[in-house]
């Protein structure tokens, strides 16, 4: 079974500690979230995230918009991109750099 692309996105950024990512999804219900994924952790801004960390905060099914690449430390009134929107496929070649 392939990992879930919430798992693989965590262990992405486990391995670059020096980045953030800002992921616009549609859920599974048609609603838009953002999702900040930082040291192997998801949060999601815009709804309450779930206190076990084994349920994925990106759905399987929910569709990917876009992913921004940030500096860490993240701050949000003045945050540097590293780069911005993303697709999947795009991020799919990124993972594969790093092994994830």
């Amino acid at each position: 079974m392939t990992e879930s692309i919430n798992l693989r996105l965590e262990k992405y950024t486990m391995k670059r500690r020096e980045e953030v990512l800002m992921v616009e999804v549609e859920t599974i219900s048609g609603e838009p979230d953002t999702i900040v994924i930082y040291n192997g952790f998801s949060s999601s801004l815009m709804r309450p995230t779930n206190y076990d960390p084994d349920i994925p905060v990106i759905e399987n099914d929910a569709k990917i918009i876009s992913i921004d690449r940030l500096a860490s430390p993240y701050d949000p009134v003045n945050p540097t991109y590293i780069q911005t929107g993303l697709t999947l496929s795009e991020m799919e070649k990124l993972l594969a750099e790093t092994g994830v």
